[in-house]
């Protein structure tokens, strides 16, 4: 956490995380000729964000994309703010989740450590019983490429979820649920949101599972896909960090929240 605050105390490197703000998912090219930074310096200032985990990165080809990670946003939230002052956490989560906010780039990124093993985590995030317990939600499949998951959810059921990547545990895609009536019903969804959603292309979620330190599991979770203005964009970037918390807590504790 000291290295979270160490990267905000520099006025360049808040620069960068404004920047990414209203555009995500920026090269090292595109950030340098925004912010009128030498590449150097940019690079700098990147590795350290880097670091402390307040950006995370995917490769689009040979180009390096840069995303805002509110994960160590959250913890201070939890450690420091919460336990004074609830109004003033409520209002750094919402700032938080504007720093997520992906425009043009809607792909949503979200990265955090886990102290389990990678079998450990994989087992969470595919095992219907385990998912159940952080999630609510049953997924149920062989987890082969092609084959198709079952989501189960307060008797709702959507069998048209695919499986695009597996290889355990390292790796993790499928494609994102149907918005049927019955789910809709059971999350207490309006009639004209659920068309909304359903109107929409489906997306895809995935998982990469990538060894820390000693103990530890770093997972990046990218859930991409959406339409311009997509109504779902803005609900899961509220649902992930939630749900990933949930996940961790379980996985750490043995409750989930």
């Amino acid at each position: 956490m000291d290295e979270v605050f160490r990267a905000l105390a520099d006025p360049g490197r808040r620069r960068l995380l404004d920047s990414l703000q209203r555009t995500n998912g920026q090269t090292l090219r595109e950030l340098c000729g925004e912010l009128d930074m030498t590449r150097q310096s940019v690079s700098k200032h990147l590795a350290i964000l880097e670091t402390a985990e307040l950006i995370t990165t995917t490769w689009r080809g040979r180009e390096k994309l840069h995303h805002l990670n509110a994960a160590p946003i959250a913890a201070i939230t939890d450690r420091w703010i919460s336990r004074y002052h609830q109004h003033h956490a409520h209002a750094l989560h919402d700032l938080a989740t504007a720093l997520e906010d992906p425009m043009p780039d809607p792909d949503f990124v979200y990265q955090t450590h886990i102290r389990t093993t990678p079998e450990k985590l994989w087992q969470a995030l595919t095992d219907p019983e385990f998912t159940r317990r952080y999630w609510g939600v049953s997924l149920r499949s062989d987890w082969k490429p092609g084959s198709p998951i079952t989501w189960e959810e307060h008797g709702s059921t959507d069998p048209e979820q695919v499986v695009l990547e597996s290889d355990p545990p390292h790796r993790l895609a499928y494609t994102w649920h149907t918005f049927t009536p019955d789910w809709a019903a059971a999350n207490g969804i309006d009639e004209d949101l659920r068309a909304r959603l359903a109107a929409e292309p489906r997306s895809r979620v995935v998982f990469e599972l990538e060894p820390a330190e000693p103990g530890s599991v770093k997972l990046t979770v990218t859930h991409a896909g959406f339409s311009t203005d997509s109504t779902l964009r803005t609900m899961i970037s509220q649902g992930w960090p939630q749900l990933l918390s949930s996940l961790k807590t379980l996985l750490e504790t043995g409750q989930p929240l």
